[in-house]
């Protein structure tokens, strides 16, 4: 017999079912055990008579999230949860579960919820939780939405290495590996590799994949590997190209949260987003009484003010913040033509947090070396990278997008660790 989802009980009604699952409830009324029965569906109410002797006997010796296999009748119920109910006739252990859990998997209130550090040490068990498990349910969603639209729209999708020879970027906040008989360092982003892309003709391309910060941060925003979203687009003509890009895979990916989740009530934002550049941003706050510590970046707290204000006077979730100074830029970011001081760079806020970053590069050798030399850096170390511009390079630009940013405010968690499978951070590796 073959196994039936939970949710699927509903088109077997009167016939023999075989249901799998965690016995996440058992009730001993006498004559009649109860058991609910969990999987990745949802759940049903398993009924066990005592006159079925050798179903009541392997049901007395089971406890709470032992994995089981149940054969019996399925039946209409309403006063059973979901309305159905499978009557047993046969029960099988499958794995019989610790009569002590180490943290609850069902809670009779929010207050009763185990620690965060706590739940993560078992997070294989707080991931039972079907609001745990739908996090991922909704990730796996969005994601399938964003790609829709890069495969719509001609992208291609690369696999870069997270292992370089040297440190990516600036060179700061890289980890630091043993590589045989030298080093090697974790890649901070693809950056360069998506970059040495549009080099090889690719013009579109969108890659997934873990990115690393050796970044001694303890805030809900940060952790040291997360999985970061990327893309990159050439022949473009300033990094509005790129903010109109984003804003169509967004969209296409609200679309498809939404048609999973309807009770998310989850509204598909209208284009355009608002754009803001950062020295009007600044005037703005300065009006929302918004004390600013750096002239030229925001803090989270403004980050929240100017989602604030984008929401009340524009009726809008996001924001990009465009055109940042030169200090505040990569040295391979394009800078204006009538600006020298301001770069094509724009971050993207939603709901008070920055989700992604993007810019327009610089593909013109003897100014993509001229900057480099102006933040200090050795172009030596950085002639792999050079290389890819010697021969000719079409305009481009790109953007790294945190997906579990995204996942952390669409479905409102605290921190963006609830929002990943495994989270690593400065104090965490482990499990």
């Amino acid at each position: 017999m073959r196994r039936v989802y939970v949710s699927d009980i509903k088109d077997y009604i009167g016939k023999k079912v075989k249901v799998d699952g965690f016995a996440q409830i058992i009730r001993d009324q006498g004559n009649i055990k109860f058991i609910v029965l969990r999987d990745i569906t949802g759940i049903i109410q398993i009924v066990v008579h005592k006159k079925n002797k050798e179903a009541m006997a392997v049901a007395d010796g089971l406890t709470h999230e032992s994995v089981v296999e149940i054969e019996g009748l399925a039946k209409e119920e309403k006063q059973a949860p979901g309305g159905f109910e499978v009557s047993a006739e046969k029960i099988k252990i499958l794995s019989l579960s610790n009569a002590e859990l180490p943290i609850p998997i069902i809670e009779k209130g929010k207050q009763e919820e185990a620690e965060a550090p706590k739940r993560l040490d078992y997070r294989w068990l707080d991931l039972r939780k079907p609001e745990k498990a739908k996090i991922f349910r909704v990730w796996t969603e969005f994601e399938k939405g964003i790609r829709d639209y890069f495969l719509k729209n001609n992208f291609i999708q690369i696999y870069t290495p997270s292992l370089m020879n040297t440190a990516s970027e600036s060179g700061a906040e890289v980890f630091e590996v043993k590589y045989f008989d030298r080093k090697a360092y974790l890649a901070q982003s693809p950056q360069f590799y998506k970059q040495m892309a549009m080099a090889a003709g690719l013009e579109r391309v969108f890659m997934i994949g873990p990115v690393f910060r050796a970044e001694p941060s303890f805030t809900t925003r940060h952790m040291t590997e997360f999985t970061g979203w990327d893309f990159e687009m050439a022949y473009i003509d300033s990094h509005h190209d790129l903010m109109d890009a984003e804003e169509g895979m967004i969209i296409e990916g609200f679309k498809a949260v939404a048609k999973e989740f309807p009770e998310l009530n989850l509204g598909i934002p209208a284009k355009p987003f608002p754009r803001i550049a950062m020295v009007d941003a600044k005037k703005i706050l300065a009006k929302e009484n918004m004390p600013s510590g750096e002239e030229h970046d925001l803090s989270p707290e403004e980050e929240k003010k100017i989602s604030e204000y984008v929401s009340r006077e524009h009726n809008h979730d996001f924001v990009f913040i465009t055109d940042y100074h030169k200090s505040k830029s990569a040295f391979y970011h394009m800078r204006h033509e009538d600006d020298k001081d301001r770069s094509k760079r724009a971050d993207l806020i939603y709901k008070g947090l920055e989700v992604t970053t993007l810019a327009q590069r610089e593909h013109r050798i003897e100014i993509l070396e001229k900057q480099a030399k102006e933040k200090g850096m050795n172009l030596n170390s950085l002639k792999n990278y050079l290389n890819f511009f010697r021969w000719g390079c079409p305009p481009h630009g790109g953007a790294g997008i945190g997906p579990g940013r995204f996942i952390m405010k669409i479905l409102d968690l605290p921190n963006v660790r609830e929002a990943t499978y495994l989270p690593r951070d400065v104090k965490r590796l482990e499990p």
